[in-house]
């Protein structure tokens, strides 16, 4: 067995640091694509070209009980989460791009959406644009329920 190479201490030299060397005042943007559904809320972070993911939490990595990974509980601590994340890798400022289901189906975004933006703009990260991108048809399939519609 070889010997141990003995660990040589360096005083701040190499001090590790994410993300990349900012001037000051000068904002390094990131994209929150939130995606907030009846049944879980997506928070997934990414670059400005959307191709290399930050960090990316949902409600359900949060609670423990199925019928809460919509909670805007949930959402909140998601999107705390994020934002501790971002501020390790040197992100300050956010455009945000809601998603809700949308298709055929809700167009409305899930009760997790609101709170999801708001614990990300308390947590001191900037707010850039806010855009909704839920998908609308042009012409699609039939909606689900039939001819007159849910009945209860």
């Amino acid at each position: 067995m070889a010997p141990k190479r003995k660990a040589v201490a360096t005083e701040g030299a190499d001090e590790k640091r994410l993300g990349p060397v900012l001037r000051e005042g000068e904002e390094c943007f990131g994209v929150a694509h939130i995606y907030a559904s009846f049944n879980d809320t997506f928070i997934h972070v990414t670059d400005m070209s959307g191709r290399e993911t930050m960090v990316r939490r949902t409600g359900g990595m949060e609670v423990k009980a199925d019928r809460d990974e919509s909670s805007p509980y949930a959402a909140m601590m998601a999107a705390q989460k994020v934002a501790e994340r971002l501020k390790e890798l040197g992100v300050t400022a956010l455009h945000i791009r809601l998603r809700a289901t949308g298709g055929s189906r809700t167009k409305t975004p899930g009760p997790g959406a609101q709170s999801a933006m708001r614990a990300l703009a308390r947590s001191g990260l900037k707010i850039g644009r806010i855009e909704d991108c839920t998908p609308i048809p042009t012409d699609g399939t039939r909606k689900k329920g039939g001819r007159r519609g849910r009945r209860l």
